[in-house]
């Protein structure tokens, strides 16, 4: 591990930007981006487009350490270049930006209020290939919908069994159990939710350390405790479908929580604005945003 960026994740200024759209995810990140599905045909040309896209937001002098501390990649962003370099290192040695990959297959069919995570069947290789490109750290979603007690188990138990075989790779897990911020129980659920986290944050030895992606909690600085343990690296949290302004809100409520949002970053982004209008656009969100994590 890189004792300088586990410092900077650790205690630096910022926020986590997070550009790790997926498959099912990409076509709607390229539509609001002002790229339609006709534009496009085929996995090979939608994923050529959304490297281009996100090679825009990296080498933007907007996207700068100044205000970002990570970011987190999408597999196939990892495996393509950034100006003749690997995505992580360009990050890395270019920009002082700490690299993540998101490494979940997506989520299975909801049970007990909750989707756990699919199996990661090819979990050792992608972690070889993660140090090999010199990942920083990984991110793993699942979603909590109801405050079922023993679904919110099972997503933590999973959440926590992948996080240890990540460590034991050398590398630092972001365990994100999304809480929906529509769920009509959204409180009970977020305390449930933590109740579990610090179970199994007792549980782990002094050199595991995680990191950890919540929804912004109903009640201001529920997570405190597990912002102040001592095997938590840092707390971060989603913007989980709320526009930019309503969730920069929510996270100034919140001491020590910074973000790690996607959406909010990117929402206001077109391919058809000029680089100026561009990289305006990106500074203005990476500020406002960098402004409510601290």
């Amino acid at each position: 591990m890189d004792e300088q960026q586990f410092d900077k994740v650790k205690n630096g200024k910022g926020f986590i930007a997070a550009l790790d759209q997926s498959g099912g995810s990409t076509p709607k990140a390229l539509a609001a981006y002002g790229v339609t599905e006709d534009k496009y045909s085929g996995d090979d040309e939608m994923f050529g487009l959304v490297h281009d896209m996100r090679t825009r937001i990296i080498t933007s002098p907007a996207f700068s350490s100044d205000r970002i501390l990570g970011a987190i990649l999408f597999e196939q962003t990892m495996d393509r270049e950034i100006e003749g370099m690997y995505t992580a290192d360009y990050l890395a040695e270019k920009k002082g930006i700490v690299p993540f990959l998101k490494i979940d297959k997506g989520l299975a069919d909801e049970k007990n209020g909750v989707q756990l995570m699919k199996p990661i069947t090819d979990l050792e290789e992608t972690l070889k290939r993660a140090n090999e490109r010199h990942i920083f750290g990984t991110k793993m979603r699942s979603v909590i919908k109801e405050p079922n007690e023993q679904g919110i188990k099972e997503v933590v138990d999973q959440q926590f069994e992948v996080g240890r075989q990540i460590i034991a790779a050398g590398l630092v897990p972001i365990i994100e159990p999304e809480v929906d911020i529509n769920s009509t129980s959204k409180p009970a659920c977020e305390t449930m939710l933590k109740d579990e986290i610090l179970n199994h944050l007792e549980q782990l030895n002094e050199d595991e350390n995680v990191m950890l992606k919540v929804t912004i909690p109903t009640e201001a600085n529920l997570y405190r405790e597990l912002i102040e343990h001592p095997r938590v690296v840092r707390v971060v949290a989603l913007s989980g479908g709320y526009p930019t302004d309503i969730a920069n809100e929510k996270l100034k409520e919140n001491d020590g929580l910074i973000a790690s949002f996607s959406r909010a970053l990117s929402q206001d982004l077109n391919a058809n604005q000029s680089e100026e209008e561009f990289n305006k656009t990106l500074g203005d969100a990476v500020e406002s945003i960098y402004e409510a994590s601290i």
